[in-house]
């Protein structure tokens, strides 16, 4: 059975694992001559729960710039093609559904787990384990 990797989805979040997640992605991608795309959730809570206006401050966009640059210089020195992408909503929620979308056409979401306790992940769940349970692609979970 042969597998084909076009594009390979990986969410991005500035910890550790998510890069450890590029790096196994970046790998897939030599190996199959695949595109990663880079998607980092902002976190925007539901509208009535606390001022929603949209405003980003340049704070974090200047760190969103300075992480997605480095992902970017990842790729370009493996020879792999890179793409940035930037959603708003639920991380969880929008990975998946960004995975999900036929328009996006990705094979497999690599993702890095954050290594939370059990117990903490019993009471905030855990946005690899959702991605893992609702995307339609292939999910690596790296820890």
């Amino acid at each position: 059975m042969t597998i084909s990797l076009n594009k390979i989805l990986v969410p991005l979040d500035n910890s550790k694992n998510s890069f450890r997640g590029l790096s196994s992605a970046i790998y897939f991608a030599k190996i199959c001559d695949a595109k990663i795309i880079a998607l980092h959730a902002v976190y925007a809570p539901p509208k009535g729960d606390f001022d929603t206006s949209g405003s980003f401050n340049k704070d974090h966009k200047k760190q969103l710039n300075s992480m997605m640059d480095i992902a970017e210089n990842q790729c370009e020195k493996s020879g792999v093609k890179f793409e940035r992408k930037i959603v708003y909503g639920n991380p969880g929620y929008e990975i998946a559904k960004f995975a999900n979308s036929t328009q996006n056409k990705i094979d497999m979401v690599v993702i890095g787990s954050r290594g939370r306790s059990s117990t903490k992940e019993i009471f905030f769940g855990s946005t690899s384990q959702f991605v893992l349970h609702k995307s339609k692609p292939s999910v690596l979970i790296i820890k």
